[in-house]
């Protein structure tokens, strides 16, 4: 009887997880598109099935799928914010993974109030490209 053998993917194999390097730049590309307000460029690091989850640190949570979904979320928070700065941002590479820990400080337009809030974004890739963004935000 004659039998031929397949190699069985691993995990990461099948999803092909960008090395450290590869995913420097996706997140790079990611973050330059995103502050530009640009979804055309985000979706050409991004999967085209990208989901962006968050809890906002106090107590909104949203899923966001599609380019229609993101420009309308980006739109809300410049209508929302006349200032959002991100500091103290450092990555984290897993091995199928990726986290950044950030400090964020807004100003809220209609009020000019002011809050800052500590948080982590959750990274996976699918591909070659970004798969999924969990964030998780809270005040301090």
């Amino acid at each position: 009887m004659d039998h031929e053998t397949h190699a069985v993917p691993t995990i990461s194999q099948a999803i092909l997880v960008p090395s450290p390097a590869v995913r420097d730049e996706l997140l790079k590309g990611f973050a330059r598109a995103l502050f530009k307000g640009d979804v055309d460029a985000l979706y050409k690091v991004v999967a085209p099935d990208f989901l962006w989850s968050f809890h906002d640190g106090l107590g909104t949570t949203k899923a966001l799928s599609g380019p229609v979904a993101i420009r309308a979320h980006l739109a809300e928070q410049k209508a929302l914010f006349s200032e959002q700065r991100f500091r103290e941002v450092a990555y984290y590479h897993a091995a199928d993974m990726t986290f950044m820990t950030f400090r964020l400080s807004e100003t809220a337009r209609a009020t000019g109030e002011q809050r800052e809030q500590r948080g982590i974004e959750r990274y996976t890739f699918r591909d070659g490209l970004l798969a999924t963004k969990d964030v998780y935000r809270k005040p301090i």
